[in-house]
This record gives C-alpha cells, structure tokens and sequence, in this order.
C-alpha cells in the first residue's frame, strides 16, 4: 500500500526528548517500511525518517525558536496533505480531531489514532457530526466515553525488539518517568518510595503550566539521595535509566489512555507497578510483568514483592505483545483497501 503517515507537530519524528505519540509513529512508519509498504510522512522539517519525509513547518513546536502560531502550522500541514492526498491508498492521521473536515472530502480512505484522553466534554458531539469517521483507539478502555464512534479496533502500541535491551539484574532504585503533573501521581511515588524505604529516580518534563505544582509539591522533597531528579531522558539515557530501576511506579490518578512508559520498562526487563487507571490492566499482567494495586499501602507491599517476578518473563511479556511489528500488522489488517 501506499501510506501516508500525519504526524503532529508539536516534536519532529522522533522526538528529541519527550513525545509518545511522534516516537509510536516514528516506529510504526519504519515497521511499515519493513513490511513493503510505500509510506510519506507529513511531520516538522527537523524530523528524520526513513520515509519520504514532506516538510509542513521548518522545527516542531515545542523546541522550535521563535515560537510558532499551532494553528498557522495545522494550517499549512493540512494543505501539504490536501495537495499530495491523491498519490495514496490510505491516509493515517495521528492528529485526533482537526483534519476531519478535510480528510471527510477527499475521497481517499484514511483513519484517525485518537492519541489523548476522550472524556472530555463536547467530544461526542464532535464524533457524532462524523458518524463515518473510522478511528483506532490505543486502548479499549480510552475508547468507552465515545461508544458510538466508528471504530475499526484497538492498536496497542510497540516498540522495536531491539530498541531498548533488558537488564535482568535485580535493579538500584524505583523509577518515575513521565510528564510532572498531578494527574500523573509524582507526589504519590515520592510516598510509595519513602514507605518502601528505596530512593526513587524521577526523569519527567515539567509543562509550563505546571512549573508552579512542580516547585511546590516536588522540588522540597529532592535531595538528590533518596530522591533524584535526572531531567528529560533521551532514547539513548532512557534504557539505562529502566535498566537500573527495581521497578517503574506508575500510580497514576487519570483514564491513561495506553502509558508507553510502561511497555518501554517492560522492555528493559523492569516490572511496574501501577494502580489501575485506563489501559493499565490491559497492559500489565498482574504477578507477571508487574502488580497492580489500589493504594499506596498495596504499591509498598508491591515493592517488597518484587523480587518474586522473574525479569526474563517481564522482557516475555513485551515481546509477546508489545512490539512495533505487531503493531503495525495490526494497523495494515484494519486498513487494508
């Protein structure tokens, strides 16, 4: 098939930094590739694909200096994909809602990934005015608040076998990674790791509106013994970093859509231990691949028991259903023309 893959623009493809869905599509894009298939990507100019890559806006958003108008961009990346729409067989969308109007008249097949929570409101009237509007969810969980959208399955994510190597050493530390924001749970791992007795890691991106929480509710418990911060990590920092790590704390209090971190730890042989909030039961295996508790009692507990899961099926576990090439067969059976 011919593939045209549409990226956000918030990061280029892959990330430097933080990014999980331009890292997912950045993976799907080569797995596509290796698989036969034709693909062009629409993302940011400082991308760097295997793909033909078409250029929309010179840097993505987010690092991009001076800062862009998002909408000025969206605009000119939906004229690159009205342009160059009749040269393809499909057209995949990674940007949730605001190509609909276009892609709904172009006459080419395309589905959406919904990337992002959806229970929000006014979203199911959005969904409702498009009633034939295929979409993908990442989860099936992150799709029960729109039940009456047009879905063609659920794609969990992947990653590269080789992308991130496991480490079955029994770990120096419990590991936080992530966006630093409430929703997220960093105070409640900064408990569950002083509960334990264990220093605990945290590598996350602090958003800027949430640099005001970050001072105020993380900042006076750092003191770089029993909690670290390391900043951002980079692809190459990242697999060291779970490497090291006992376990990942994931106590999020939020309908996480999918949580790539988890599937990334699980790579690197490290189980998580998570409370069960959106995908999280879909993705983790309780007393396999992690535990999966209620409380920050039960995630203590968890972390005592850590030493009775074997890192080799954590890795298993990944392998069996996590990796990009499922993922992209998994795409290509749900869009076949």
């Amino acid at each position: 098939m011919r593939i045209a893959q549409i990226a956000p623009l918030v990061e280029c493809v892959p990330p430097k930094l933080y990014g999980g869905t331009e890292r997912v599509v950045a993976w799907l894009v080569d797995e596509l590739l290796d698989l036969g298939h034709e693909v062009t990507l629409f993302a940011s100019g400082d991308s760097n694909s295997r793909a033909e890559l078409i250029d929309v806006w010179p840097r993505a958003l987010r690092l991009g200096r001076p800062c862009s108008d998002p909408m000025v961009a969206q605009s000119a990346l939906l004229e690159m994909v009205a342009q160059h729409a009749h040269k393809f067989d499909v057209l995949h969308s990674h940007l949730d809602w605001v190509h609909l109007p276009l892609l709904n008249r172009l006459g080419i097949p395309y589905v959406t990934t919904c990337h992002g929570r959806l229970d929000l409101p006014f979203l199911p009237i959005l969904v409702d005015r498009f009633p034939d509007a295929p979409f993908v969810s990442i989860s099936n969980n992150q799709r029960l608040p729109l039940k009456q959208a047009n879905w063609l399955g659920t794609v969990y994510h992947g990653l590269p076998v080789e992308c991130l190597r496991p480490s079955f050493a029994p770990g120096k530390y419990l590991a936080f990674l992530g966006r630093l924001t409430p929703h997220k749970g960093p105070e409640a791992a900064i408990r569950i790791a002083g509960g334990a007795g264990m220093p605990l890691h945290i590598s996350a991106k602090v958003p800027r509106g949430e640099k005001g929480y970050f001072a105020k509710a993380i900042v006076p418990s750092v003191d770089d013994v029993n909690i670290r911060l390391t900043g951002e990590v980079n692809d190459q920092t990242k697999e060291k970093f779970l490497q090291d790590a006992t376990a990942l704390i994931f106590p999020i209090d939020w309908p996480e859509p999918f949580g790539l971190v988890m599937i990334e730890a699980m790579a690197c042989g490290t189980p998580v231990i998570a409370y069960p909030r959106g995908a999280v039961p879909e993705v983790v295996e309780d007393g396999v691949s992690g535990f999966i508790v209620e409380t920050e009692t039960e995630a203590i507990d968890a972390v005592t028991k850590l030493s009775q899961l074997d890192r080799r099926r954590v890795r298993d576990a990944f392998e069996k259903r996590f990796t990009a090439r499922r993922m992209a067969e998994d795409y290509v059976s749900h869009t076949e023309v």
